[in-house]
């Protein structure tokens, strides 16, 4: 059963050591998690309890089912800013049926993810590659930036892109409130000051830099702390800085969520693409943590705690929840060596939620604003842009067209266009396959690029490697290109097909390749294979390709060559290497020479 419950695993080795680890750890993530659980409800465009109501049993079925000793699940920016685009499709913000559709996306989330888990297909969230990840993630900062600033300014603003919301903010600007604009500038400058110089600053007065970083980490709950204080001392909210206003007092609400049969289908995609993405995120996260102490990390088992959780907040009047990055960093820093710390912060925000909810009363908006903006800021890289596009073309186009899909269309468009170009650009660069002719580097058994390298090859013998598996989508490229270089050589004799990079031929490539044979049988060639690997050996001795194949099939490529071109494999080993291993000059500085 430890294989489904991890908790029955890391369970039986629990002592006091982890207790006082994982409770120091609790302590400093809840301390964190209080101010972002409340900023994220309010982007969701929830009433900012349901973000303490999403952290309390998420938390504690994550524990429970999860595989990550130190992930912290909860409300993070880019599933709050997914959720108010879903649930505002449906309902306006803040009315009982957007609640309803932000609890709906919580149990199809769930629902989703834990029938993903089990039936293991966790390969789903592949299809999101990292330069789309990146991209949405970075556009989504911009966005959920831009969406806060009427907050910042105390205006009314709206929209779900980057024009709508520019739009719709630039005719409020004369309604500006300077008390509000002072309050969220100052905690904006202050929260990023906290970032960068909050640590160096308490080193300096002597702290050590592990106290230090955890400190700086709080630098929210101080901003919080102080304008709550200062609206009581100042009567901002008299001036016209929005508060919180009243948040209920008491534990999370347990009841069944709404069983609207055409609610939950007029939500099934969003819910399936906040499924995805944040499963995407948090195993990234998870991942990266593990690596740092040697743990491992089963994307299945995760794909079942995540899905337990968003039950659990379903149930619990929360909305989707996923791990975040910025929470379960701290939770690592200060030391949670298992999942029973999640459980002890989920305690710590159900007490919050019992006896500190009448403070919150008197918290500025426009600071849950600035807290928002700096954490999602922080997500930004714009940098990424220029490196992607120095190494990769493709990616580029899948970065930037999800980066202006998503600012000019909205987050379901930015990634479905984002999956749909890598896709895209994924079939389009392997039905165009690298195939090289190559030769002997002399002085060795390799064989080479011929433009690459200085080889020695035999006019009877053509080498060709093709560097991709053989499909539909490529095989009348591969046909083409062997007849063209074939052509070139009117003394040849042997054609030998190097398989090294071929991981799989399908039918229709099969079929291509007997019509292959066949036309080179006609002019007199033969057609041999080398270093086929051996599950695509299997599949060839299953159907007719021996019987047609005019050659044969060598262990080695080198074998291939001794057998055909004797003479001039024994001249290729006398020769000494000399620059043989060096790109040639027409290859570009800093390249791979293959």
């Amino acid at each position: 059963m430890s294989g489904y419950l991890p908790v029955l695993d890391w369970g039986r080795r629990y002592d006091r050591r982890r207790l006082i680890s994982d409770g120091v750890a609790a302590v400093i993530v809840t301390v964190m998690l209080i101010p972002q659980s409340l900023a994220y409800a309010m982007l969701a465009g929830l009433p900012p309890v349901v973000g303490l109501y999403a952290s309390i049993l998420p938390l504690v079925a994550y524990a429970i089912f999860g595989s990550s000793r130190t992930l912290a699940v909860g409300p993070v920016a880019v599933v709050s800013l997914l959720t108010a685009t879903a649930a505002g499709a449906v309902a306006a913000p803040g009315s009982s049926e957007y609640i309803s559709a932000a609890v709906v996306l919580a149990l199809l989330s769930g629902l989703i993810l834990l029938a993903m888990g089990i039936f293991r297909l966790g390969f789903v969230a592949n299809l999101l590659s990292h330069p789309v990840i990146s991209g949405f993630i970075t556009a989504s900062g911009l966005l959920i930036a831009a969406s806060q600033v009427k907050h910042i300014l105390g205006v009314k603003a709206g929209g779900h892109t980057l024009i709508e919301l520019g739009q719709s903010l630039l005719p409020a600007l004369s309604t500006t409130s300077l008390p509000t604009l002072m309050v969220g500038v100052a905690a904006t400058v202050f929260l990023f000051w906290s970032r960068s110089k909050l640590k160096p600053t308490l080193e300096r007065f002597g702290l050590p830099p592990g106290v230090s970083t955890l400190l700086s980490r709080t630098g929210p709950v101080l901003a919080v702390a102080v304008s709550i204080l200062a609206v009581i001392g100042l009567d901002l909210e008299a001036r016209g800085v929005a508060v919180v206003g009243n948040v209920p007092r008491g534990l999370p609400p347990l009841a069944l969520p709404p069983l609207d049969l055409a609610l939950w289908s007029t939500l099934l995609p969003a819910a399936f693409l906040i499924s995805v993405i944040g499963f995407a995120e948090s195993i990234s996260i998870a991942q990266t943590l593990a690596a740092k102490r040697r743990q491992s990390i089963r994307p299945d088992q995760e794909m079942i705690g995540l899905g337990m959780s968003n039950l659990a907040s379903a149930f619990s009047g929360g909305y989707p929840v996923t791990g975040g990055f910025a929470r379960s960093v701290v939770n690592f820093d200060a030391g949670a060596e298992t999942p029973a710390a999640g459980a002890y912060t989920a305690i710590g925000i159900a007490l919050a939620s019992l006896f500190l909810t009448p403070l919150i009363f008197h918290l500025p908006l426009a600071v849950l604003a600035a807290t928002i903006i700096v954490a999602v800021l922080s997500l930004v890289d714009l940098g990424t842009l220029r490196r992607t596009w120095r190494y990769s073309r493709f990616d580029f186009a899948s970065m930037a067209g999800t980066i202006v899909v998503t600012l000019a269309a909205g987050v379901e468009a930015g990634i479905i266009t984002g999956v749909a170009l890598s896709l895209l650009l994924h079939l389009w660069r392997s039905s165009r396959p690298h195939i090289a002719v190559i030769g002997q580097v002399p002085g060795t058994r390799h064989y080479r690029n011929i433009l690459r390298h200085d080889v020695v090859c035999a006019a009877e013998v053509l080498s060709v490697r093709i560097d991709e598996s053989l499909w539909f989508g490529n095989a009348r490229a591969v046909e083409n290109e062997i007849q063209r270089v074939v052509s070139e050589r009117p003394d040849l004799k042997h054609l030998v097909l190097n398989c090294a990079a071929v991981n799989g031929i399908d039918a229709s490539a099969f079929e291509s390749l007997e019509l292959v044979i066949h036309r080179l049988a006609d002019q007199g060639i033969d057609l041999h294979l080398s270093e086929v690997k051996g599950p695509v050996m299997d599949r060839l001795a299953k159907s007719s390709f021996a019987e047609h194949l005019t050659g044969h099939v060598f262990l080695s490529h080198h074998e291939a060559m001794e057998a055909l071109a004797p003479e001039c494999t024994k001249r290729a080993d006398r020769m000494t290497r000399q620059t043989s291993d060096a790109p040639k000059p027409s290859s570009r500085p800093g390249s791979i020479a293959r």
